[in-house]
C-alpha cells in the first residue's frame, strides 16, 4: 500500500498571531482515513465471527461475517495488487489476498481472515504515518508569521502579508515577535532563539549586520530587518520543501522476504501447472494429476516462507517498544540492521539540550566564595526570562541558596541585565560588552578568565557590582551521561566512528565532540547542509542513520537510510519524519536497537532455512512417491508453527539484554 505526502497551499488570507505562542498541531484523525475505516470494519467483523465459530455455532452465522471480513479488509490491497499485476509486477498486496483466499479454500477460514485483518491494519498504520508527517509539515509553515510590519521610506508603518514582502523592504520586529523574513539587521539590538533553524541551544545576540531567519523568535529588543529573501525562498520554506522531496524520492523499500516471495510465488505457480500437465501428457488420469498438483501447491505454498521474517521483526519491534524505542514498521526494523554509518545531531541528541552552570569562578579579592557569587547573580537574574538567566537561577536553587531581594531590574538586549541587590548596583552580561575598554587589573583578569571559559566551550558571564568585576560564571549544554559509551558502541557496530552534524559554532562543537569521542565534526550547518552531508555519504555507498531532534534535523532524517528522533523534546516534524523514535531520550538504546535488528535478520535467515528444508522434503516426497494430502497439510502447517515460534524468541527480555550488551 502506498500513500502520497501532499502539503496543500497556504490560503492567502490566513492570519496568525505573530507572537511567540506555541505552534498549533493539526493532526489527521485516524478514522478520517479510508484505510483506517476499512481496517476497523474488518477487525470488528472478525471479532464477532471468531467466537461464533469457536463455540460451534452453525456455519450460516459466522460464514457471512468472515466473507465480509475478507471483502472489507481485502478489496483495497487486492485492487492495488491487480493494478501492479497489470504492470507485470507480482505485488505483495495481491499475494497476501491470494494466500488468505487459499487458506479459506482448504478450510482454514479463520487463518485467512486473521491474515486479512493484520494486513489491513498494517496498511492503515502506514497511511496514518504518512498523514501525520503531512500534518507536521503543514504545522511547520505556521512558525513563520502571516503578517509583518513594513516600514515605508517616509517612516510610516503598515501591516502587510508576508507574501507581499520584497527583497530590500524593511520590517519592524517587536520584542517577543517571530521574525517574518530572512534578512539582516539594520538597526536595533536583541537576541534571537533560532534553535528551529540552526539547533543552537542558546539565543544568539543580534545587532546591525547580523543575519536573521524567518520563523525564529525575537527576544527583548526591537529590530529593524532588511528583507534578504522572499517568503518562498526563506530557510523555513526550504526545510518544508526538503522534507517533502526527501519523503517522495526516498526509494520505496520492500522487506527482503517480499522480494524472495515474488520470485518464489511465480516459480510455484509454474511448477504447480507442470505437476498437473506433465503427468497428463504421459497418460495419467486427470483426477490423479489434479490431486498431486493440489498437494504440491499446498506443501510448496510460501506460508512458512512468509512467516520466516515477520515474526522476528514484529517481536523485535515489540521488545524495542518495551524499552523506549518506537520503530514504526517492519521495514524500518529490517533497515536498522543495515546501517553502516551514523550521523548525530549535537543539541538535544548528544547533549541534554538545556544550558546549565558548569563553572563558578570568584575573582581573588572579591570577598565572595562560589555560593555568594552565585546567589548574587541569581538574585539579579531572577526576573529575567533569558535561558542563561534561568540556568543561573536553577543552579542557585540546586544548591539551596537563599536569594536576596533585588530591585530596579533592567535588561539590555545583547548586553545583559542590571539590578540593585543589597544596595549594590549589580550588572551581569557578556565580558566583551561589560568589560570593553576597561584596563584595570581586575577587569583584565576577568577578561582572561572569560576567554579561558569560552575556549573551553562555555558561555562566559561576568558578574559586576558597582562597576567592579567580582567573578565569572561558565554556562554550557552538558553532554548526556550515556553519550560517550553510545559513540563507542556505534563505532563497534558499524565499523566507523559517528560524525557530528550541527548548526552550533565550530569551537563548541569540536570540544563537545572530543569529549564524546567523535573526530569528524561538521559545524555551523543549516538544514540543507546536513542533507548534503548525508547525500555525500550515501553516494559513497554508505547506509546512513541520522539521529536528531529538531526541525532543522527533519530534512536529514527524511533523506537518511534510517532516521531516529529523540522523543522527549523532539519537534513534531522530527518525530513524524523519523522512522523510529527514542521515547525516553536514552541515547544508549540506539546501538541496542541496531543490534536487535541484526539479531532479527539472523533469525529470519534461520527460519528461511527451516522453511526451505520442510518444503524441499515434502515436495520431494510428493514428486517421488505419493504424499497423502492430510500428511502434506500437517507437514506444511507444522513448518509454519515451528518458524513462527522461532521468530517469537526475540520477545524475551534476554534478547534486549543481549542487544544492549
Amino acid at each position: 500500500m502506498t500513500s502520497t505526502l501532499v502539503t496543500p497551499p497556504v490560503p492567502a488570507g490566513r492570519t496568525a498571531d505573530a507572537r511567540g505562542a506555541a505552534v498549533p498541531r493539526r493532526r489527521t484523525r485516524v478514522l478520517a482515513l479510508p484505510e483506517a475505516r476499512w481496517a476497523l470494519v474488518a477487525l470488528v467483523l472478525f471479532l464477532v465471527a471468531l467466537p461464533l465459530r469457536l463455540t460451534g455455532a452453525p456455519a450460516w452465522t459466522w460464514g457471512p461475517l468472515y466473507a465480509l471480513t475478507y471483502a472489507a479488509g481485502g478489496w483495497e490491497p487486492g485492487l492495488a495488487g491487480l493494478r501492479a499485476l497489470k504492470e507485470k509486477t507480482l505485488d505483495v498486496d495481491l499475494l497476501m489476498v491470494v494466500a488468505a483466499l487459499g487458506a479459506a479454500a482448504i478450510g482454514q477460514v479463520t487463518d485467512g481472515a486473521l491474515l486479512i485483518v493484520i494486513f489491513a491494519t498494517s496498511g492503515a498504520l502506514e497511511a496514518l504515518a504518512t498523514a501525520r508527517t503531512a500534518d507536521s509539515v503543514r504545522g511547520l509553515l505556521d512558525l513563520a508569521p502571516a503578517t509583518a510590519t513594513r516600514i515605508a521610506g517616509d517612516g510610516t508603518e503598515a501591516a502587510v502579508a508576508v507574501a507581499e514582502l520584497r527583497v530590500g523592504d524593511t520590517v519592524l520586529v517587536r520584542p517577543g515577535e517571530r521574525i517574518a523574513a530572512d534578512g539582516r539587521v539594520v538597526d536595533g539590538a536583541s537576541d534571537a532563539d533560532q534553535a528551529t533553524i540552526t539547533g543552537e541551544p542558546l539565543p544568539v545576540a543580534k545587532e546591525p549586520g547580523d543575519e536573521v531567519f524567518a520563523g525564529t523568535l525575537n527576544g527583548t529588543g526591537a529590530l529593524r530587518v532588511r528583507v534578504g529573501r522572499v517568503a518562498a525562498d526563506s530557510v523555513i520554506a526550504r526545510i518544508v520543501r526538503m522534507v517533502e522531496e526527501a519523503s517522495e524520492t526516498k526509494a520505496p523499500t520492500q522487506l527482503f522476504i517480499e522480494k524472495v516471495e515474488q520470485r518464489y510465488s511465480l516459480g510455484m505457480v509454474a511448477a504447480t501447472l507442470a505437476v498437473f500437465l506433465v503427468p497428463l501428457a504421459f497418460g495419467a488420469t486427470p483426477a490423479g494429476s489434479l490431486l498431486r498438483a493440489m498437494t504440491f501447491m499446498i506443501v510448496a505454498s510460501p506460508c512458512a516462507v512468509v512467516l520466516a521474517t515477520m515474526p522476528p521483526l514484529l517481536s523485535a519491534i515489540a521488545t524495542a517498544g518495551r524499552h523506549g524505542v518506537l520503530v514504526k514498521s517492519a521495514v524500518v526494523m529490517e533497515r536498522l540492521g543495515e546501517v553502516d554509518a551514523v550521523a548525530l545531531d549535537k543539541t538535544g541528541t548528544l547533549t541534554e539540550g538545556t544550558p546549565r552552570v558548569t563553572d563558578v569562578r570568584p575573582l581573588p579579592g572579591s570577598g565572595l566564595d562560589e555560593a555568594a557569587l552565585l546567589a548574587l547573580a541569581a538574585a539579579a537574574e531572577h526576573p529575567s526570562e533569558h535561558p542563561l538567566a534561568r540556568a543561573v537561577v536553577e543552579a542557585a536553587r540546586d544548591r539551596d541558596l537563599a536569594l536576596p531581594a533585588a530591585g530596579g531590574f533592567a535588561s539590555t538586549p545583547g548586553v545583559g541585565v542590571r539590578a540593585t541587590v543589597g544596595g549594590r548596583a549589580v550588572a551581569i552580561g557578556a565580558p566583551a560588552r561589560l568589560l570593553a575598554g576597561a584596563e584595570d587589573a581586575d577587569s583584565v583578569r576577568a577578561s582572561d578568565l572569560g576567554a579561558e571559559l569560552e575556549n573551553g566551550g562555555r558561555t562566559a558571564v561576568v558578574v559586576m557590582a558597582d562597576g567592579k568585576p567580582l567573578g565569572l560564571l561558565g554556562i554550557a549544554d552538558r553532554l548526556r551521561p550515556d553519550a560517550t559509551p553510545t559513540v563507542a558502541s556505534l563505532t563497534a557496530l558499524t565499523g566507523t566512528a559517528p560524525l557530528l552534524l550541527t548548526g552550533d559554532n565550530p569551537r563548541a562543537a569540536a570540544l563537545l565532540a572530543a569529549e564524546a569521542g567523535i573526530a569528524d565534526v561538521r559545524a555551523g550547518l543549516l538544514p540543507e547542509h546536513k542533507v548534503r552531508a548525508v547525500r555525500d555519504l550515501q553516494a559513497s555507498g554508505r547506509r546512513v542513520m541520522v539521529v536528531g531532534d529538531g526541525v532543522n534535523d527533519a530534512p536529514a532524517l527524511a533523506a537518511a537510510h534510517t532516521g531516529v528522533a529523540m522523543g522527549r523534546a523532539g519537534s513534531d516534524l522530527a518525530l513524524e519524519t523519523a522512522d523510529a523514535v527514542v521515547v525516553r531520550d536514552e541515547l544508549a538504546t540506539v546501538p541496542a536497537v541496531i543490534a536487535l535488528s541484526r539479531r532479527a535478520r539472523g533469525l529470519a535467515v534461520q527460519n528461511l532455512v527451516i522453511a526451505g528444508a520442510f518444503i524441499a522434503a515434502l515436495v520431494a516426497w510428493d514428486l517421488a512417491g505419493t504424499l497423502p494430502l492430510p500428511l502434506g497439510v500437517a507437514g506444511h502447517e507444522g513448518s509454519t508453527v515451528v518458524v513462527g515460534l522461532n521468530g517469537l524468541r526475540l520477545l524475551r527480555e534476554a534478547a534486549w539484554k543481549r542487544a544492549a550488551g
